[in-house]
């Protein structure tokens, strides 16, 4: 099987894969953003700001420029982080499911 035929196959499983959990997908994200929001308020920080550490806390990333000082923000950034890997768990589960799926198809 040619390369380019591969990575066509393996990019058409993907979206096909993500709009199969995209509900999920969302949902997470969405509770990212919320979650960082109400983190952000509480720590006085702007919309932009809360985001940003929403995001950095939940890919794990955490550079450490925003961190939260209060308890409450603190076990919303947990939350967040728990958050984070579920989304990331749940994106490689649809890539490797359509790795599978090409790899499954090229040994017919």
């Amino acid at each position: 099987m040619a390369a380019n035929s591969m990575r066509r196959k393996f990019g058409a499983g993907l979206i096909f894969g993500l709009r199969v959990v995209w509900p999920i997908v969302s949902l997470l994200v969405g509770m990212i953003v919320v979650l960082g929001v109400v983190a952000g308020i509480r720590e006085g920080w702007s919309i932009g700001e809360s985001i940003y550490f929403a995001f950095v806390t939940a890919l794990t990333i955490g550079y450490g420029d925003l961190a939260p000082k209060s308890f409450f923000a603190r076990a919303l950034a947990i939350v967040i982080g728990v958050c984070g890997v579920l989304l990331t768990a749940m994106i490689a589960a649809v890539a490797v499911k359509a790795l599978t799926a090409i790899r499954e198809e090229a040994d017919e």
